[in-house]
C-alpha cells in the first residue's frame, strides 16, 4: 500500500502548499484525486516521486510510506526502484530523441525487463509501435501522452502516477487514456490519477479524494462522489450557480451539510 499520512509541504521555506493532507492507494486500485489549479495536486505528486528539490520544496512534516516502509527521504531513483513511477503533467517527453529512445530512458531503472516492458508498452499503445523510430516532438499531443505513460511503465512500476493525462486532449483521447488507465490497472498497476477532469477519473477510480487549497475537503468511494449532489454542482457542471470555490459549496450554501 502507498500512504501518504499528515503530509505538509513548504516552497521556498516561505510558501505553504500542503496542510496535512492523507491518502492511500491500496494495491490494485485506481485512486482519483481532484482539484483545481493550485489545489496542491502535482505538489502531492513531487512529494511522493522525490522531486520537490528540484522546485525548492520541502516536507516539513508527515510522511509517505510504501508497504510501511518510510519512503519520503529517498532519492528519486531509488523510490522508482521500489516500483513507484510518475508520468509528469505536460508530458515532459525528450523532443528530438525518437519514441524508442525516449521508452528506452524509462528504463534505465531496471533494464534487466526492458524487453518484456517494450512490449507491454506496444501492446497497449500499438500507434507508438508504428512510430518507434519517429521524433517524439512530431507525434501529435494525444501520441505524447501516450509516451509519457508508456515511458512511465517501462520501469515496471506497481504504482503509477499519472499528473493530468487529459489536458489538452479532445474528448476522443480522452476516452482513449481513460481506457487505456483501466488497461493498465488491470494488468496489476495501482494508479493515482491526478485529474481536473472529474468525470472521467470518478468512472473508473475505485476511492476519490477532493484537495482544495492544500487541504482534503471530501473523500469517499468514487460511485459516492459521483452521486454526490455538491460534487456534481462543482465539478461536473451540473448547477447554473456562479461559485468560486468548493469549500463556498461546503461550508456555506449547503449550511455545512457534510464535513465541518
Amino acid at each position: 500500500m502507498l500512504e501518504v499520512k499528515n503530509l505538509e509541504v513548504v516552497y521556498s521555506d516561505v510558501i505553504l502548499v500542503l496542510r496535512g493532507i492523507s491518502l492511500t492507494v491500496p494495491d490494485g486500485k485506481i485512486v482519483a484525486l481532484l482539484g483545481a489549479n493550485g489545489a496542491g495536486k502535482t505538489t502531492m505528486l513531487r512529494a511522493v516521486s522525490g522531486l520537490l528539490d528540484v522546485h525548492n520544496g520541502d516536507i516539513t512534516k508527515g510522511e509517505i510510506r510504501l508497504d510501511g516502509d518510510p519512503i519520503h527521504t529517498m532519492s528519486p531513483a531509488r523510490i522508482v526502484r521500489l516500483g513507484v513511477s510518475q508520468a509528469l503533467e505536460g508530458r515532459r517527453i525528450l523532443a528530438e530523441m525518437s519514441v524508442d529512445e525516449n521508452l528506452r530512458l524509462g528504463a534505465h531503472t531496471n533494464r534487466r525487463a526492458m524487453s518484456e516492458n517494450m512490449d507491454r508498452v506496444y501492446d497497449l499503445f500499438p500507434i507508438l509501435k508504428d512510430r518507434a523510430r519517429a521524433t517524439a516532438g512530431y507525434l501529435s499531443g494525444g501520441e505524447q501522452q501516450m509516451l509519457a505513460i508508456g515511458r512511465a511503465l517501462m520501469s515496471s512500476p506497481r504504482y503509477l502516477l499519472l499528473d493530468e493525462p487529459s489536458l489538452g486532449l479532445a474528448p476522443l483521447l480522452v476516452q482513449q487514456i481513460r481506457d487505456i488507465v483501466v488497461e493498465i490497472n488491470k494488468q496489476g498497476t495501482g494508479v493515482l490519477l491526478v485529474e481536473q477532469n472529474a468525470m472521467m477519473a470518478l468512472s473508473i477510480a475505485d476511492h476519490g479524494f477532493i484537495l482544495e487549497t492544500g487541504k482534503i475537503v471530501m473523500d469517499k468511494p468514487a460511485a459516492e462522489l459521483l452521486d454526490d449532489e455538491d460534487v456534481r454542482e462543482f465539478y461536473l457542471g451540473l448547477s447554473g450557480d456562479d461559485v468560486q470555490s468548493f469549500a463556498e459549496v461546503k461550508h456555506y450554501r449547503r449550511k455545512k451539510r457534510w464535513l465541518s
